[in-house]
């Protein structure tokens, strides 16, 4: 389905995930349209009765009805905030649930920041959309009503209006399309402004160390004159269609009391009919106002194409199929994968990885190996080829299951949780991951896998142990990498090390290369790296050379060849 089309259906899926609220205020709103549209003939009536000297019961009618267009107004703010909050949360978390299914390279075309402001700002003009549609339609109510009151009391003051809301109509309908496109060229800029934000706030260290703090703030302000150029075409349309209404509205209204005088001195009107047509004649003027709600409007439908274009990117289908018994034998048949340009990164790889086998993936730069890494787990699919773990096409796998039986760590993982407990337990099944009710400082399974990483010293010396907030735990590089290898050995059957220990030390290093290494046949490891004690630490290398699979044999016996020296030289590996 084309984003603009799904940017439309969304908006209407938007209006009724209001539920209760949004028509609530459907109903409160057209009680008071109605309530606005029966003043003026109730202060007509109170007039004529009050000059004839009949009861006052016009008077208390009238009232009656600004008491209720008083309640109106509150219950108003109170169906549109329940409304909008309704139907915000709805589709912040329908997209958030589609930005974590969908392939990790469908993400990457979009920066973080972007990501976010769609999330939250976006997001929110189109949870607005319930509120800016019942309050537009309802709007119109008044002037239109006011046409047929003023037509009832005298055809010639109903033409006189229709005139003049017909004008006004035209003025409308062009500030629509033309503020539509305004408004989605500002949310637009304005994301790339956010993307490029973050990105500097994530590398502040190193903008900082180079000097470049200046650059850098011409780099991501260099969108602003484009942002201002849309905020200001925007509010140009605004102000412009403002301008025309309000000069228009003025005119309609004399136009309307200057034919209701004339018909008052021909007798065609009673003063009380003609104090009604006053109040309908500024009611039709009014307009204008309708201009609030369409901005909105405007703006709502701008925010649900931009989650749109997020929405229809296909999400990675799951599986349905367990897990087999067995010790995570990975077996990869022609698996191509290709960059946005066409270019080949992977280029049939045929690979067999024994249950409980160590294989060490080596390469220079660019020959594919992270992104070997990343279909071996399903990260996300090939483009071509296949990949099995136990026999199980990854596609086929229910969700649950693959998590469970691959683990993975990073160069640069990223800590996700409150505490330092709660990030290393993020992949653990969530009996064993609860964070302890008793006085204990972690589950066993916790503490197993951080003595497992190296990290348990660590840990033990922050204020709050493992219930130290992660905002308040100072860490190393390799401190860090420690925590994101704790958090990977969660896994059942295949452990995917993706350079994960670039930023140890030797002795370190040494003590988790036996930890992963562990006892054999206990689980299958895929090791990224660069070092040559890790290829040589491995059962087999995987030798990857231009994306395709250049050798599958042990350390020693590759090392014969000058070329797969040569892969560890800039590391400064040796023998």
């Amino acid at each position: 389905m084309p984003t603009f089309a799904m940017g439309d259906r969304l908006l209407r899926q938007t209006v009724r995930a209001g539920g209760g609220w949004t028509g609530g205020l459907a109903a409160v709103a057209l009680l008071g349209a109605a309530a606005e549209l029966l003043l003026p003939a109730a202060l007509g009536r109170a007039v004529d009765a009050a000059l004839a000297g009949g009861s006052g019961w016009w008077a208390v009618s009238a009232c009656g009805l600004v008491v209720v267009l008083i309640c109106v107004d509150t219950l108003t703010d109170l169906a549109s905030g329940f409304g909008a909050a309704r139907a915000t949360a709805g589709l912040r978390r329908h997209l958030l649930r589609r930005l974590f299914a969908l392939d990790v390279r469908a993400t990457r075309r979009h920066p973080v920041g972007d990501l976010v402001g769609r999330l939250v700002g976006q997001a929110a003009d189109a949870g607005q959309a319930g509120n800016a549609v019942v309050l537009a339609s309802v709007a119109v109510l008044p002037p239109l009503g006011s046409v047929v009151a003023l037509a009832i009391m005298e055809p010639v003051l109903g033409v006189t209006m229709l005139v003049g809301l017909g004008l006004l109509a035209v003025l409308m309908r062009a500030f629509v399309a033309d503020a539509s496109a305004a408004t989605a060229g500002y949310q637009r800029v304005l994301g790339a402004i956010a993307g490029r934000l973050l990105e500097s706030l994530t590398g502040a260290r190193t903008i900082a160390a180079a000097g470049t703090t200046h650059h850098e703030e011409d780099r991501v302000l260099a969108a602003l004159p484009e942002l201002g150029l849309h905020g200001r075409r925007a509010w140009e349309l605004l102000a412009r269609a403002s301008a025309r209404t309000s000069a228009i509205a003025p005119l309609l209204n004399l136009s309307v009391v200057a034919v209701g005088g004339y018909a008052l001195t021909a007798g065609w009107l009673t003063p009380g009919q003609l104090v009604a047509a006053v109040r309908y004649a500024a009611m039709g003027a009014g307009l204008g106002a309708v201009l609030a709600t369409l901005n909105h409007l405007v703006r709502s439908r701008a925010g649900a194409h931009r989650v749109a274009e997020l929405l229809t990117q296909p999400a990675t289908p799951a599986g349905d199929q367990p897990l087999p018994p067995g010790g995570g034998a990975l077996r990869l048949r022609g698996v191509c994968v290709h960059a946005d340009d066409g270019r080949p990164i992977l280029d049939g790889i045929d690979l067999d990885v024994p249950a409980g086998a160590t294989v060490a993936v080596v390469g220079a730069s660019g020959a594919g190996k992270s992104t070997l890494a990343a279909v071996a787990g399903r990260l996300h699919d090939p483009d071509g080829g296949e990949v099995r773990l136990d026999g199980v096409p990854l596609r086929d796998l229910d969700r649950v299951a693959l998590r469970r039986a691959v683990g993975y760590a990073f160069d640069r993982p990223v800590l996700i949780g409150a505490t330092v407990h709660d990030a290393i337990g993020l992949a653990l099944p969530a009996g064993s991951a609860a964070p302890p009710a008793d006085r204990s400082p972690a589950t066993p399974a916790v503490l197993r896998a951080a003595r497992m990483a190296a990290v348990a010293d660590v840990i033990d010396r922050l204020p709050g142990g493992y219930r130290t907030p992660l905002v308040d735990t100072p860490l190393s590089g390799g401190e860090t990498q420690r925590l994101g290898l704790a958090r990977a050995f969660a896994a059942e059957r295949l452990l995917i090390l993706d350079d994960a220990t670039s930023s140890l030390d030797t002795a370190t290093e040494h003590r988790i290369t036996e930890a992963v290494l562990g006892r054999a046949g206990e689980r299958t490891r895929l090791v990224v790296t660069h070092r040559t004690a890790a290829a040589a630490a491995a059962d087999l290398v995987a030798w990857l050379d231009g994306g395709r699979l250049r050798g599958l044999a042990p350390h020693r016996q590759l090392w014969a060849d000058p070329d797969y020296r040569a892969v560890f030289q800039p590391a400064g590996g040796g023998s």
